[in-house]
């Protein structure tokens, strides 16, 4: 397979990388300076598009290059890629669910934990030599806390079953009510949001989803309720809930993701009741490797004409 060509978009992982360089031939598109040029002038060997949750495969990529046959997703999300235009040209999809479920079910609890008790405060605190001032002040429990949870698939379902665990009363919002679990749902998310303490957002980015945290929600979740958002940073309306957040609307915030990453609201640095993290749910080295080795095995399975393992188009 070493004369096939593969587009990576973006750096993302380096056994995935070095993986790729040993197995194809790897087009690394972030080291490219006139990509118009190389476009047409590679476009006939590149066969498949690795991309991320940053950089996909969009319209314009997918028009450039007639010899496309897939894209592979190192990630769940698929916001980066035009899967209309996908499946108008038969191009397979694929992305890396499943694996990394655990991870960022895990990351959501300790978002949670980490807001309510204010432990990066606290560890400030003591680097800082305060501790030998005084006691840190009381924080906040979570057990017991009503948790709604935006999205019930995998990663929603993940964390409400860890959320049990500390005795917290699940509820749940989703585009219809699942059949197989005893959660309260709620016909809209402005329900949710009054009826919980916790919100999650765990749901898929689509055009229906962008700002589903909006001026409204964050106001149903009040000046004692806590914003988790593991999902994409576009679920929320970022100017919104920085000037709910600054202006005391909200009680806090835990999150991974933001609207323009790399970027995150300098209006947070300076605020305690708020956990920024680095779009870091999946970033362990077990589960990055795990996402690899299924980006790896669709591409072979594609090329070897074999049923893909994690199919979307």
């Amino acid at each position: 397979m070493e004369s096939i060509g593969v587009l990576m978009m973006c750096p993302m992982n380096s056994y995935l990388e070095q993986e790729l360089d040993k197995r194809f031939k790897l087009f690394r598109y972030w080291n490219i300076p006139q990509t118009q040029q190389f476009l047409k002038e590679n476009s006939n060997s590149i066969r498949a598009v690795v991309g991320n949750s940053m950089a996909g495969a969009d319209a314009q990529l997918i028009e450039s290059l007639p010899k496309l046959e897939i894209v592979s997703s190192f990630s769940v999300g698929l916001d980066k890629i035009d899967l209309n235009k996908c499946k108008e040209k038969g191009i397979r999809v694929t992305n890396t669910p499943d694996v990394l479920t655990e991870d960022v079910a895990d990351l959501a609890i300790g978002l949670m934990l980490a807001v309510l008790r204010r432990l990066c405060e606290c560890d400030r605190y003591v680097r800082k030599g305060l501790w030998k001032t005084g006691d840190f002040k009381l924080t906040t429990k979570f057990t017991g806390k009503s948790v709604g949870i935006i999205g019930l698939g995998r990663i929603g379902t993940a964390i409400a079953k860890r959320a049990e665990a500390f005795d917290c009363p699940i509820s749940y919002y989703s585009r219809s009510e699942k059949a197989d679990t005893n959660y309260k749902y709620y016909p809209s998310v402005i329900d949710l949001a009054s009826n919980c303490q916790i919100l999650v957002v765990t749901c898929s980015l689509t055009p229906e989803t962008r700002h589903i945290i909006n001026r409204e929600v964050i106001d149903a979740l009040g000046p004692k309720g806590v914003l988790i958002n593991i999902g994409r940073g576009p679920h929320v309306d970022e100017a919104e809930l920085v000037s709910a957040l600054v202006e005391g609307r909200l009680g806090g915030a835990g999150l991974d993701v933001f609207e323009n990453e790399p970027e995150a609201p300098e209006e947070l640095f300076g605020l305690d009741n708020v956990v920024l993290l680095p779009h870091v749910g999946s970033g362990t080295i077990e589960t990055r490797t795990a996402m690899a080795d299924l980006v790896l095995g669709n591409l072979e399975a594609h090329f070897l004409n074999k049923p893909l393992l994690t199919p979307v188009v």
